[in-house]
């Protein structure tokens, strides 16, 4: 009976890594959400879109880690001489520093370029974005986790969840990989573009107009202002975010289920802007008249 139990027991050691992790749709929705970026991260930095989610949803259990949900972090990366803001929180030490995020696309990014900037990552980008495996391997022997489990469990969800399909994209927007380059404007470093929503989108800087943003990337800033349903000759405020192509009807399907609160200082022209959507649907699918004044504490429909 023993010998039978202990052959059981090898047996299960020795599946598959696919057979042994069961699917979580938390999972596929981190996937869902953070799909897009995962790929415009891969054609920019070289890093495979597979290993960046997996990476993502294990470091940050799928966007609910604690460290996650304080600071944006979803990869775990520690302070390292990071200028920026920071968190503390026990790990493998009491009290160590981690990086801190104003959203999830920054720490996406960030993860990126620590990986493609860090001396003892460098041999991987020797590898193919193809090679998902070596890649787990690879960023196991280098010291990324002390988990000794660690490249198997990266393997086993991304077979799972077949994200290797996703590192044979090879082209996104043209506009975007042509923007991607290591340069600047006039001696200024170019604008992060960012995906949300099926869509690309920036954080206007002080100074910016339509018209410089639109030069920038090489797009009619008459088109951009329309897409953001401005004037082209508006003023922008420092931070705001600009959608570069048309938006939405609806935010992402995760919002199914969702409803935003107003908060202080919002407007549904905000709302819109922040989910990608366009104002006349928000209004739409609120079955609100175009001239409701919204009040703090509303909830709101974003699909």
């Amino acid at each position: 009976m023993r010998k039978g139990l202990f052959s059981l027991f090898l047996l299960i050691l020795t599946l598959p890594a696919s057979a042994q992790m069961k699917w979580n749709e938390r999972y596929q929705q981190y996937i869902n959400q953070y799909k897009d970026i995962a790929i415009e991260q891969m054609l920019r930095w070289k890093v495979p879109a597979s290993i960046t989610l997996a990476q993502g949803i294990f470091e940050s259990g799928a966007g609910q880690s604690e460290l996650t949900r304080r600071s944006n972090n979803h990869f775990g990366i520690k302070c390292h001489g990071w200028a920026g803001r920071t968190v503390h929180k026990d790990d493998d030490a009491a009290n160590e520093c981690f990086r801190a995020y104003d959203n999830a696309f920054d720490s996406f990014e960030d993860h990126s370029r620590f990986l493609a900037t860090g001396q003892r990552y460098r041999s991987l980008f020797s590898l193919k974005t193809t090679d998902y495996k070596g890649w787990a391997r690879g960023l196991k022997a280098a010291g990324y986790a002390t988990n000794p489990q660690y490249a198997n469990r990266l393997i086993e969800l991304i077979q799972l969840y077949r994200l290797y399909e996703l590192d044979k994209a090879k082209d996104y927007d043209k506009f975007m990989t042509q923007h991607a380059k290591d340069h600047g404007v006039n001696g200024q470093p170019l604008h992060p573009i960012k995906i949300y929503n099926k869509n690309y989108y920036l954080y206007a800087r002080r100074g910016d107009t339509f018209r410089t943003i639109g030069e920038e990337i090489g797009i009619s800033y008459k088109k951009i202002a329309k897409y953001n349903e401005r004037d082209r000759d508006d003023h922008l405020t420092e931070g705001e975010i600009i959608w570069l192509k048309k938006k939405q009807k609806r935010a992402p399907k995760e919002y199914k289920d969702h409803l935003h609160y107003v908060r202080k200082g919002e407007s549904m022209y905000s709302i819109a802007q922040e989910y990608g959507i366009r104002l006349k649907s928000l209004y739409k699918m609120n079955h609100l008249k175009a001239d409701y004044e919204i009040h703090i504490g509303d909830a709101l429909r974003l699909r």
